[in-house]
């Protein structure tokens, strides 16, 4: 499995033949030129994870690609745009999608809580090889490969994301959604999660607009 962070949630998986691009949001940079893509995953609708100014042209520059997004940006983008539910199945290729989860971790008791598809590309017999959960601490059901780790957020504590990795216990943990943050605060929260991460995970960071072949089993 190749994956190239763009920044914050914005990461391209290559596994199996197939392409899949997943939150271009407004704090990522480098996606602009992809092309080549199989599919365009969003998780959710807030402008970190889908950049209403620059996602027409990523459009336009992968024609072929499938529009998949969490069912209420589905509603708001119209077609092509396709909402994958929490226990959808769908291929890609020769790629399985499932969807989980549904809806956003809560930010705070008086902000409405919105749908958040968690993405889970695999095959049938190992159907979480990559795992991308937007805004949530859904735990899969299976056995997780890598995992794109929130690891910065102003819905939830360090501690929860801890306890986040250990529940999901993925062969490779690749920190994400740390863009709100200054370059010199990532150090705290990387360090605290690779301390502390089940000691049989892999905690492996991906610069932006960099990449890596990463291991799955």
């Amino acid at each position: 499995m190749r994956v190239a962070h763009f920044g914050h949630s914005c990461v391209l998986v290559e596994l199996d033949g197939v392409k899949i691009l997943f939150d271009p949001g407004n704090f990522s940079h480098g996606f602009e030129g992809v092309t080549g893509l199989d599919a365009i995953a969003v998780t959710h609708q807030h402008p970190d994870h889908i950049d209403a100014h620059r996602i027409e042209a990523l459009i336009e520059g992968n024609p072929g690609a499938r529009l998949l997004c969490d069912p209420q940006t589905a509603q708001l983008r119209g077609e092509p745009w396709e909402a994958v539910h929490a226990g959808d199945v769908l291929t890609v290729g020769e790629m399985q999608i499932t969807g989980g989860g549904g809806r956003h971790a809560v930010i705070h008791p008086e902000i409405r809580v919105i749908d958040n598809t968690v993405f889970q590309l695999g095959t049938p017999a190992d159907p979480a090889r990559f795992v991308h959960p937007g805004d949530s601490l859904w735990v899969p059901p299976v056995p997780v490969g890598v995992l794109a780790l929130p690891a910065v957020a102003p819905w939830m504590k360090i501690s929860e994301a801890v306890d986040y990795l250990r529940a999901v216990h993925p062969r490779v943990a690749l920190p994400i959604h740390y863009g709100i943050i200054s370059p010199a605060a990532q150090g705290i929260y990387f360090g605290r999660l690779s301390e502390m991460r089940p000691p049989d995970s892999d905690f492996v960071v991906i610069e932006p607009e960099d990449q890596a072949d990463l291991a799955t089993a």
